[in-house]
């Protein structure tokens, strides 16, 4: 045969699906799911049969773990002992189990998450509640199959007679299958299920008068009716796991807040170093030290808080960041003749039953084949005490023990297994006492096969037995409730005030884009001059912001973008500093400009709005309240056209005119109340309509016909005009003229375009800055009052070949006002 010929060709998916199938099948019955029956992983039933097998029971000292690890993976599960005595270590820790299956001795590990010692050191035995798992198998209730090596047996499922999987609960991770069904109280389940023998329709909301919900080892509250009730209908569902907190008075005025129950599976050394880490980072202002004094008396973590700090809002806090407060996911999966299955509650219930009328029914059938066995040969033994003085010539007259039991089945009509008992019967038992003993032992075991029978044959006594026998367990093992069932879902909320101290601030950004926050002490110590503020060379303020930590600043930039800031969270820098680039602190792209800051203390003041003016000529009004967000990147503001850019947004009551001014001199004013109020991302609507190649490069609100307007070109040329010369037309005109330029060969030119635009009602402090960096500063009174088409007086001078690049308000305080 040649070498090629010894080789068959496969694909290799097909040979991959293949083996990766039957290892899913492995993991899902064999090892992450539990039984419906017993609510044990196979591993968990191994352990606990293995040390049922060699006597290591209640009732006897202690066994060293090791002994019980090597008899389970010598005989049964032929795998890692760590997975071994992983298994064991979780069925003997009471934080973990409602009931605990073993019973531990030595150092099993804590709720801190600690390990449990090696299993050379610890020591173990079965608790008295597992033997009720494991309860009359020696009766054969349950099947037995082959081990893996074929020299012992091993029970398919146990017993189990109480509902273990809804009692102690579970949770495992398979191949496309994971389960997690939370511990109950035993008293509860028991309840349920004799209620379910009882009314077999019994609907689920009757069900669920005998189980609230789960109850935990560890305590807790449980908040969510809605999701119990969609857990025990589907099989899936959430609940929220709250800690058990109280807020205690100490004193000086001090508080503190206990915790005495911290949720299901929450490893409490974490817990206590996430509340430390909120201590050491100062996210919350107001804890002082967080210790945890748990003892021998049980859990207690103090969380102890500075005088007058906010306790109930600190609380809140630490239940939304922390594991103070947890969510829990049921996913109620279990193996059902041999395949997982999600169920819901009474599914659950229903196949427990099942296996318990099978166990019940299989021990019956067990114990009436021993009594009826019995009853025959108490039959021929009665039978034969009553004609003794013939049996006993029968058996002189023989020849040996087989001929003497050949004759009495031949001459008496006793059976083989009678006449065998008649033979090693002891001469004692010939007394007068021990005749009546016998007939006794007869008339009590025909009443008990009597009984046996009935239950066999009636399905109600059938039901009645597992009634009175889980009815036994209930009141033997049966403890209160433990965790508290809340319905309605208590919403967090945690105020702004908690994390942060209030204080007023001041916010600066510069023009190159530096942004810093400082506080007013700083401020007062560096002089308390506003112009004064650090800078890198060649850099200038443009705005300067009085706000308190609690505000948040809402930046608005030339592509339509904006971004929520929280005043807290700017980088704080003395005043001399210069402060960091804003680009660390909001998610600015390259290309884009920041065009306004509006700082925010409330998104729901009535009759806000923010109104948006772009270079070409666009307005759009949209209330205050549609920009409230929790996102920390860019968030549309406005719909902008390729070819426009957003020049300027501003915080409006809705009461004032709007007035455009165009970089050639146009000018238009209207109601600000002709710009309807529309969604966050539209485009608006056309404010003026510009001659190509013109631009918006003002956009002023003016109050009636208060006060002038000062324009000002390129070149340093201004005059302010007033309010009265400029009437309200309707929005969407080409306006009217509001500068003019003088051309020609002979003449001064006093520019070619408005640079900046201001609305005077009381002097005005502006700073212009020239190509080269250069500030010149002047007043607004310098400027004359002119007629709308009249050419200005020089204001600012920069030179032959100068010209303004910018021009601004000097930053001072009380800027902020929009008026």
């Amino acid at each position: 045969m040649s070498l090629s010929e010894q080789f068959l060709p496969a694909f290799l998916e097909e040979i991959v699906g293949d083996r990766f199938g039957r290892y899913s099948k492995y993991i899902i019955q064999d090892r992450a799911i539990p039984d419906v029956r017993d609510g044990l992983k196979p591993v968990q039933r191994r352990i606990l049969y293995a040390m049922y097998d060699s006597g290591n029971t209640p009732d006897k000292p202690y066994r060293k773990s090791a002994k019980t690890v090597g008899d389970v993976m010598g005989n049964y599960h032929p795998h890692g002992d760590s997975s071994i005595y992983e298994g064991m270590v979780r069925m003997a820790q009471p934080w973990k189990m409602g009931h605990v299956l073993v019973d531990g001795h030595g150092n099993w590990g804590s709720q801190d998450d600690d390990p449990a010692a090696a299993m050379r050191y610890t020591e173990a035995r079965l608790s008295p509640i597992s033997m009720e798992l494991l309860r009359d198998i020696e009766k054969r209730t349950v099947l037995f199959k082959d081990n893996f090596d074929n020299t012992a047996k091993e029970p398919v499922v146990l017993p189990s007679r109480y509902p273990n999987l809804l009692v102690n609960g579970t949770s495992g991770i398979s191949a496309g299958f994971a389960t997690e069904i939370p511990p109950h109280n035993l008293r509860e389940v028991i309840d349920a299920c004799i209620a379910v023998m009882q009314k077999p329709d019994i609907e689920l909301n009757e069900i669920m008068t005998f189980i609230k919900g789960p109850d935990f080892p560890t305590g807790g509250i449980i908040m969510g009716g809605s999701g119990i009730q969609d857990a025990y209908q589907t099989g899936k569902g959430r609940v929220y796991l709250r800690s058990k907190t109280e807020i205690e008075s100490l004193r000086g005025g001090k508080q503190q807040i206990v915790i005495t129950e911290i949720p299901y599976q929450v490893v409490k050394a974490r817990l206590v170093t996430a509340m430390e880490n909120i201590r050491l980072e100062k996210k919350v202002d107001g804890i002082a030290e967080v210790r945890d004094e748990s003892g021998r008396e049980g859990l207690r973590i103090v969380v102890e808080l500075k005088k007058d700090a906010d306790a109930n809002g600190i609380l809140a806090y630490l239940f939304k960041k922390t594991d103070l407060q947890i969510t829990y996911n049921f996913n109620m999966v279990a193996i059902v003749n041999k395949t997982p299955q999600q169920l819901g509650l009474k599914a659950i219930i229903e196949a427990y039953i099942a296996h318990q009328r099978e166990v019940v029914t299989f021990r019956t059938q067990y114990e009436l084949e021993r009594a009826e066995d019995r009853a025959h040969v108490l039959e021929g033994l009665v039978k034969a005490l009553n004609i003794l003085d013939e049996v006993i010539a029968a058996i002189k007259a023989s020849k040996n023990r087989q001929d003497a039991q050949n004759n009495l089945q031949w001459m008496f009509g006793f059976t083989e297994r009678q006449a065998d008992s008649i033979l090693t019967l002891q001469l004692y038992r010939l007394t007068n006492l021990e005749i009546h003993s016998l007939q006794k032992e007869l008339d009590d075991l025909m009443k008990k096969i009597e009984g046996l029978r009935a239950i066999l044959d009636n399905d109600k006594k059938l039901i009645s037995v597992i009634r009175k026998e889980l009815m036994e367990i209930r009141d033997k093992y049966g403890i209160d409730r433990r965790s508290l069932i809340q319905e309605e879902v208590e919403e967090i909320k945690v105020n702004l005030e908690v994390m942060v101290a209030a204080e007023d601030v001041l916010v600066t950004l510069s023009n190159d884009g530096y942004i810093k926050r400082t506080s007013m002490l700083s401020f007062t110590r560096s002089g308390g001059e506003p112009d004064s503020s650090g800078v890198k060379e060649g850099d200038y303020v443009t705005r300067l912001l009085e706000v308190s930590t609690l505000d948040n600043l809402l930046i608005f930039t030339q592509r339509g973008q904006y971004f929520l800031l929280p005043v807290h969270q700017i980088p704080e820098y003395k005043w001399k500093d210069a402060g960091t680039a804003i680009v660390n602190v909001i998610q600015l792209p390259k290309e884009d400009e920041i065009v306004s800051v509006i700082p925010v203390s409330s998104f729901e003041e009535e009759g806000k709005t923010l109104v948006f003016v772009t270079r070409n000529g666009q307005v759009k009004r949209t209330e205050l309240k549609d920009y409230a967000t929790k996102r920390a990147g860019a968030v549309a503001a406005m719909k902008v056209s390729g070819d426009d850019s957003v020049l300027t947004v501003e915080l409006s009551d809705g009461s004032k005119d709007i007035m455009l001014i165009s970089k050639e001199g146009m000018s238009i004013r209207f109601r600000e109340q002709e710009v309807n109020a529309m969604g966050r991302v539209s485009g608006g609507v056309r404010g003026i309509q510009l001659r190509d190649g013109d631009e918006v490069m003002a956009a002023l609100w003016v109050i009636e016909d208060e006060g002038e307007i000062l324009t000002i070109t390129d070149l340093g040329y201004g005059k302010r005009t007033l309010l009265l010369d400029y009437p309200t037309q309707s929005r969407g005109g080409k306006g009217i003229v509001t500068f003019e330029f003088k051309e020609g060969k002979r003449v001064k030119p006093n520019g070619s375009r408005i640079a900046g635009a201001f609305y005077c009602r009381e002097p005005l402090h502006i700073i212009a800055y020239s190509q080269e960096g250069t500030a010149i500063a002047f007043d607004s009174e310098k400027a004359p009052i002119n007629e709308r088409k009249s050419i200005g007086k020089l204001l600012a001078d920069v030179g032959k070949k100068g010209e303004i690049t910018d021009i601004i308000l000097s930053p001072e305080l009380k800027q902020t006002s929009t008026e």
